[in-house]
C-alpha cells in the first residue's frame, strides 16, 4: 500500500503519482460486484480521506452494492436500447456499451480531474465476460485507461466451481487469452475462499504432477477399455502448455464476504504497477511511435496524390478552379449534433437523482410532512 499513502505527493521528477486502475473481469456469478464492494469498503477503512473512484460499466444490472462515481445507467437506458434496436439481452448490453464508449473521452476528463485526490480507480465490467473482453468497446476502454493510468486486470474466479480439473483448465485458458489480448499486468483472484479454500488451485499451478494426479482421479478420465479419454489427453497437453504461463502470473485468494485476503490483493496490485511501468509503458511508446509514423506516411502519400490530381484538374478546367472556396462556418451551424454529457455522481446532483421530498427543509424551518395513513 505504499502508493496509497504517497499518491498525490511529488515524485523525484516533482510529478504527482497517478492512481492505479483495477479492471475487474470474470464469468457471470463469480462475484465481481461483491468483490468491488469489498475493495471499496477496504479502501474506505484503510484511508477514509482518499476513497476509490468507481465506474459501473454494466448497463443491465438492477442493483450494485456500492455507489459508483460514474454509472453507465445514468447515460444509456439499456431497456430502451433493446426496444429501439430490436435486440436481445446480450445485444442490448453490447450496444449500450458501444454507445457509452463514444463518450469515454468525457469519462477520462472526469477521472483525470479527480486523479490527485484518489489512489485507486475501479472498473466493474458486465457480467457477460465476452461482451467486454472481445468487443471493440471493451478494447477501446481498456486501451484508453491503460494509456493514461497504471492499469491492472483482476480476473475473478469462482473458487467453489473450479475444483473440477476441467473447469479449472477452462478458467486458466480464458485467463491466458485475456492476458495476451490486453498485454496488461494480470492478477488471478480466487474469490469465495470462505466457502472453498484456494490452496488446491495454487498447488495445481505450481506442481504439474499434482494436477495430473487430480485429473487421473477425476471420474470420466478413462474409457471402457481403461484408456485415457480424448478430453483427458487434451487437458494433459494443455496443462503442459500453461505451465510456463503460470510462472509469470500472480494469484491471490480473497473472500468478498469476509474481506480475507484484501491486503494480499493490494500488494499484488502494487507489484503489478511496477510491471506496468517497466514493461507496458515502453511497449506502448513503441506502438505509438510506429502508429504515428504509419499515419504520417499515409497522410503524406494522400496529400501528394491529392495535389497531383488537383494540378491536373485545374489545368484541364481553369474556369472552375476560380470558383473553389472553403465552406463558411455559418453553413455548418445546423449540422451540430446534440451532445449528452457523462455524469459524475460525486460532484453535484444529477438529473433523475432520487430526492425524498418528505425530508426537505427550508432555511431555519422544521417541517414534519404527514405520512400516508
Amino acid at each position: 500500500m505504499s502508493a496509497s499513502t504517497s499518491s498525490g505527493t511529488g515524485t523525484s521528477s516533482s510529478q504527482p503519482i497517478k492512481p492505479s486502475v483495477i479492471i475487474t473481469i470474470g464469468m457471470a456469478g463469480a462475484g465481481k460486484s461483491t468483490f468491488v464492494q469489498r475493495l471499496n469498503s477496504y479502501l474506505h477503512t484503510v484511508n477514509p480521506s482518499r476513497p476509490p473512484y468507481i465506474l459501473n460499466l454494466d448497463p443491465a444490472v438492477a442493483h450494485v452494492p456500492f455507489e459508483p462515481n460514474i454509472d453507465i445507467r445514468d447515460t444509456v437506458n439499456y431497456k430502451e436500447v433493446m426496444k429501439q434496436y430490436n435486440l436481445g439481452p446480450n445485444g442490448g448490453i453490447l450496444t449500450a456499451l458501444n454507445l457509452f464508449t463514444t463518450k469515454f473521452d468525457q469519462v477520462l476528463e472526469l477521472v483525470e480531474k479527480r486523479a490527485e485526490t484518489v489512489d485507486h480507480i475501479i472498473l466493474d465490467t458486465p457480467g457477460q465476460i465476452e461482451i467486454f473482453t472481445w468487443s471493440a468497446s471493451g478494447a477501446i476502454i481498456t486501451d484508453a485507461v491503460a494509456s493514461s493510468f497504471p492499469t491492472v486486470v483482476a480476473y475473478i474466479i469462482d473458487t467453489p466451481r473450479t475444483t473440477a480439473p476441467a473447469t479449472f483448465m477452462s478458467n486458466m485458458l480464458y485467463a491466458c487469452s485475456i492476458l495476451y489480448k490486453t498485454k496488461l499486468p494480470f492478477i488471478l483472484v480466487f474469490n469465495k475462499t470462505d466457502v472453498t479454500p484456494h490452496d488446491f488451485a495454487i498447488e495445481w499451478m505450481q506442481d504439474f504432477e499434482a494436477f495430473q494426479a487430480a485429473l487421473a482421479s477425476h471420474s470420466g478420465s478413462r474409457d471402457a477399455d481403461g484408456e485415457p479419454t480424448y478430453m483427458n489427453s487434451l487437458m494433459n497437453s494443455m496443462s503442459l502448455v500453461l505451465d510456463e504461463f503460470y510462472k509469470h502470473l500472480k494469484a491471490v485468494g480473497v473472500s468478498s464476504m469476509t474481506g480475507d485476503g484484501m491486503k494480499g490483493f493490494f500488494d499484488a496490485v502494487e507489484e503489478s504497477r511496477d510491471t506496468y511501468e517497466k514493461e507496458y509503458l515502453p511497449e506502448l511508446a513503441r506502438a505509438r511511435a510506429a502508429r504515428e509514423k504509419s499515419l504520417q506516411d499515409v497522410k503524406e502519400a494522400s496529400l501528394s496524390r491529392f495535389m497531383r490530381d488537383l494540378a491536373v484538374d485545374r489545368s484541364r478546367n481553369p474556369e472552375a478552379a476560380l470558383n473553389d472556396r472553403w465552406e463558411s462556418e455559418e453553413e455548418n451551424d445546423d449540422e451540430e449534433d446534440v451532445d449528452v454529457d457523462i455524469i459524475d455522481r460525486s460532484e453535484e446532483p444529477w438529473p433523475g437523482e432520487y430526492i425524498d421530498v418528505t425530508r426537505m427543509r427550508r432555511q431555519g424551518e422544521q417541517i414534519n410532512w404527514p405520512r400516508p395513513g
